[in-house]
């Protein structure tokens, strides 16, 4: 029989205390209120005495603050894959920022894709060349760009504007009702994927802010594109004015 009486024997007693302020503000009625979750904090630290009280109020230091972040690293349930490889990083990824809300870049090369478009643009669903991309997602929206190039761009690589239609001027992609499901957890190779996946599954339905990525007309491009199964014309592709270097700042 294992004797187990030690672990009741251990004890867990007070160590530090936080005490997080909130800046506060005067609502129109005069009356204080809970500024937003942009609101400004101050976080102060107490030590904790002999007799179990708090002492020693001061601001949280850095040390303090590393600790902190340490522990909370090593608590199995907040341990975060996202963003990290499951092995070598892929060649087609540019750019990492694995921060909690963070992002990646990476590339695609001229591919045939299955697409689908809404009734009323009158474009069979169907495979089509396309140009290849220059993504940028976090883990809630994604931003796509074009490329005249086939090989994997450099910093100063020309960006051109995503020939699709649901696409703003500055990139952004309009998901309109697609769930979005990346969690923290997600690696970087599933992310990736599940974009990609999410943008190509869902259907093309209009241009926004009379925004076009092509110099000719979107829907005549993509019918003759799924019908024809041609390369995709790249001369018919829009500058950006946003470069690379830029995109993964």
């Amino acid at each position: 029989m294992t004797n187990v009486s030690n672990d009741f024997n251990q004890q867990y007693v007070p160590h530090k205390a936080l005490l997080i302020y909130a800046l506060k503000e005067i609502n129109h009625d005069g009356q204080y209120g809970t500024a937003d979750d942009n609101r400004q904090t101050y976080v102060e630290s107490y030590d904790i005495g002999k007799y179990g009280n708090p002492i020693n109020a001061h601001p949280l230091t850095l040390p303090e603050m590393i600790a902190l972040s340490e522990l909370f690293q090593s608590t199995s349930d907040l341990k975060g894959n996202y963003l990290k490889s499951k092995g070598m990083l892929p060649n087609k990824v540019l750019y990492i920022n694995p921060q909690s809300n963070g992002y990646a870049v990476w590339y695609t090369p001229p591919q045939e894709v299955d697409m689908y478009f809404v009734d009323g643009l009158n474009i069979p669903a169907g495979k089509a060349k396309i140009p290849a991309m220059v993504w940028k997602a976090t883990k809630d929206s994604l931003n796509v760009y074009a490329l005249k190039r086939k090989n994997k761009p450099t910093e100063n690589t020309k960006l051109y504007h995503a020939p699709y239609f649901n696409i703003y001027e500055s990139g952004n992609v309009c998901m309109g009702t697609v769930s979005i499901q990346i969690e923290r957890f997600t690696y970087l190779e599933e992310f990736m994927d599940k974009w990609e996946t999410y943008f190509f599954n869902s259907y093309f339905s209009h241009t926004i802010g009379g925004h076009s990525g092509s110099q000719i007309d979107m829907a005549e491009l993509w019918q003759v594109q799924v019908s024809t199964g041609r390369p995709f014309p790249i001369e018919t592709l829009v500058k950006h004015n946003i470069t690379l270097k830029r995109l993964m700042q």
